[in-house]
Formats: structure tokens, sequence, C-alpha cells
């Protein structure tokens, strides 16, 4: 199993870099920030941009892979998000992966569109992810979708990772896993809100269900956010049981926030230093 942990784009680059370098420290495989213009848990709170986020990250940092949790076609056109995705994988020298999801929550409307049915996001993220795939893979597309367009799309000079960086993509429902298996190098899911922690790891196992239904046994990464129902660094014991649990129903990887102060992923370091010291190489083995 590959452990990951998320940082929140909120604090100034004095506080988030040494966080970023602490991650790869602490044996990480891989660190993520969130994708958003604001994120409903925190919308009072300081929030930075994600693109120089990860590429100052990048410069920080020279083992873990760098990702998005996730972007969205909510405020992102297949071609601007190709120029930052080629940055990244270039500064980062080959360890961005890009995590995809349909979108929600306040990014949805705060540039003044429409709310979209759960059947028009699927479609829109079904154009969003053919053309990005186009656009990192084929130099000069031209695209007309319903959702996105483009005259003569330039690729160049392509990405350090070959055929192009990977997408770890969120999905749920039967059409959206089908992209996932289509364009994806992993998936990952919140699982589905509960109010049980029982019923959530259900609805996780139920929804790795329905994946290995479309995948019809061939292997893929699975990734999990363990904090959807319950912050897993609450406590080591906390951590261990849910990962553990994770790699039981067939998880690859896991993922856990970097503890905060007070409010949403309310933590402490020193039970993030204790799980990596000792959590995860004993579950690693």
């Amino acid at each position: 199993m590959r452990f990951g942990i998320t940082i929140l784009p909120e604090y100034r680059w004095s506080e988030a870099a040494p966080r970023w370098r602490g991650a790869e420290q602490l044996g990480f495989d891989h660190v993520w920030t969130y994708d958003h213009l604001t994120w409903s848990g925190l919308q009072d709170s300081p929030w930075y941009g994600t693109v120089p986020t990860l590429t100052a990250a990048a410069l920080v940092t020279s083992r873990v892979r760098l990702g998005t949790f996730v972007t969205s076609p909510n405020f992102r056109h297949p071609l601007t998000l190709t120029r930052d995705i080629l940055a990244l994988d270039d500064v980062s020298d080959g360890r961005f992966v890009c995590g995809i999801g349909s979108g929600g929550g306040i990014d949805s409307t705060i540039l003044g569109g429409p709310e979209l049915t759960p059947r028009q996001k699927v479609d829109r993220l079904a154009e969003f992810t053919e053309l990005l795939d186009r656009l990192l893979t084929t130099d000069r597309v031209d695209f007309d979708g319903e959702y996105f367009r483009t005259r003569n799309g330039r690729t160049l000079p392509g990405c350090v990772q070959q055929p192009r960086v990977p997408f770890v993509m969120a999905a749920n429902g039967p059409r959206s896993l089908r992209l996932v298996t289509r364009y994806g190098a992993g998936w990952v899911t919140t699982g589905r809100k509960s109010d049980d922690h029982e019923t959530w790891f259900a609805s996780v196992a139920e929804l790795s269900r329905r994946l290995d239904d479309v995948l019809a046994g061939r292997p893929f990464d699975r990734y999990l956010s363990l904090d959807s129902h319950r912050y897993a660094l609450s406590s080591a014991d906390a951590f261990e049981d849910a990962a553990g649990r994770a790699a039981e129903l067939g998880f690859t990887d896991v993922i856990t926030h970097w503890p905060r102060a007070d409010g949403v992923y309310a933590g402490s370091e020193a039970v993030l230093e204790k799980v990596a010291s000792e959590v995860i190489p004993r579950l690693r083995a």
C-alpha cells in the first residue's frame, strides 16, 4: 500500500513549505492539494492558487508525487489546463499526477454559470477528459463540443511522462466509472456521505465492487480518502484501523490530511509523526 497526504492551500508559503518538505521527509508517497476557487469547508479562510502552490512544492521536494485533489471542469478549460500540466510535469521532473472529478460545491456557480444536473456534469466531465487526453498526446487539436472548444490546440513540448501525465479520476456512477477505466491510471473515492462510520465503509466497499464490474478483472490503482467521514489522524490507532480496512477492500493507496490547528481536520502533528514513523512502516510490511 502507498500513502498520501493532502495539504490545503491556505498557508502563506513560508508556512506551507515546511509542510511539503516534511511530507516527503516523513516518507509519504504522494502529496496533494485541493483545486478550488474556494472550498465550502473553509470559505472564510485564506486560499491560494493550486498551480503556483504545486510548482513551489515541486521545487522543495525531490521524490514524492504531487497532485490535484481534484481538478474539475467547474473553472478549468482543457487547453489552459494543458499548459499548467505541462509546466508542472516539467518542473517536478515527471512527478505530477492530475486528479480529476466532475466538480461540485461553490466552484460550480461562483463564476455565474448555471446549475448542472448530475447527467450534465457527467457529460461535461466526459468532454473535459477526452479533450484533455487529446491535448496532452496530440498536437494541433480541433474540438467542437457542447461545453468546450479548441481551434488548433497545441501540445508542444509534450509531457515528461509518456504518453502523458497520469489521471487519477473520481467517480461513483456507472458512466463516470467507465470514463475512469478508459482514461484513468487510477480511481479515487471519498465514499458516500453517511452519519455512521460502518455505513460509510460499506458504501466504499459497494463502490469498489462497481469498479470491479467495469474492470472485469483488470488490475487498477484505487485511492481512498480516509477522512471523508472521520478524521483518520485523530489517533494513530484510528489511522491504522482505517488504512487496514482500506487494504482489505483492495485499495492500493490511502490519503489523509495534514493536521490543522482547529476546525476541519483538526489534529496533532505528533500523531502524524507517530503514524509516519510507526504505523505506516508496519502497514507497508
